[in-house]
């Protein structure tokens, strides 16, 4: 692993507490009973997703301290369990439309992981392409939960919980691209994710205004 993202793992790690803090209201302190508003269909998508994270979490770290044969195991793993994850996101996205409401974050959200997931496969014997585009899936999962604790939790009403979560992440690309060009290194799939970030939030942005 490149010197500069050894420690990648462990600042993958802000997840856990940043995942409790965005979903505590609405799932975590409803907990155990949770009163009919969570289904199972919400429990299999965050089982499956803190799964996921978890995969997110420990990969890096198996290649920072050489454990590969335990990294490719998981990986193996994480073919099913990605097809887990993107399956679970129909029953919520068949609930909005229920109630009259367009799935627009989930739907984006599925394209992402498509897109960065069959990058990352395609280029998995290229250590730092791939590792990059797995990044990128990481920052899938911080937007909507930098928006939850934005609505949710620290009340922040409007179009700010949708587009400055985003914004954010498209900063924190921008940031990589010039880190890693100023270091010489593959930077590449990061104007991919921007530019793939930036035609989400453009779209979200102009779909709900018009709404």
């Amino acid at each position: 692993m490149e010197k500069g993202y050894r420690n990648i793992g462990y600042i993958f790690l802000l997840f856990i507490p940043l995942t409790f803090l965005g979903f505590y209201k609405t799932y975590f302190v409803l907990s155990p009973e949770y009163e009919g508003t969570v289904d199972l269909y919400t429990h299999l998508h965050a089982l499956v997703a803190s799964i996921w994270i978890t995969l997110l979490i420990a990969q890096p770290l198996l290649i920072r301290y050489r454990n590969f044969k335990l990294h490719r195991f998981f990986g193996k793993i994480s073919y099913v369990v990605f097809f887990a994850l993107i399956l679970s996101f129909i029953p919520q996205m068949i609930k909005e439309y229920g109630k009259n409401l367009i799935p627009l974050n989930a739907g984006f959200d599925i394209v992402l992981l498509v897109l960065f997931y069959t990058l990352a496969i395609k280029h998995k014997n290229k250590v730092a392409v791939h590792m990059r585009y797995m990044i990128a899936i990481a920052l899938i999962f911080l937007g909507p939960t930098l928006g939850r604790i934005i609505f949710i939790l620290l009340g922040w009403e409007g179009l700010g919980s949708f587009h400055i979560p985003y914004v954010a992440v498209i900063g924190i690309l921008l940031g990589l691209i010039i880190w890693d060009k100023k270091n010489n290194r593959t930077y590449k799939p990061y104007v991919v994710a921007v530019i793939a970030f930036a035609i989400y939030l453009i779209a979200l942005y102009t779909i709900n205004v018009n709404i």
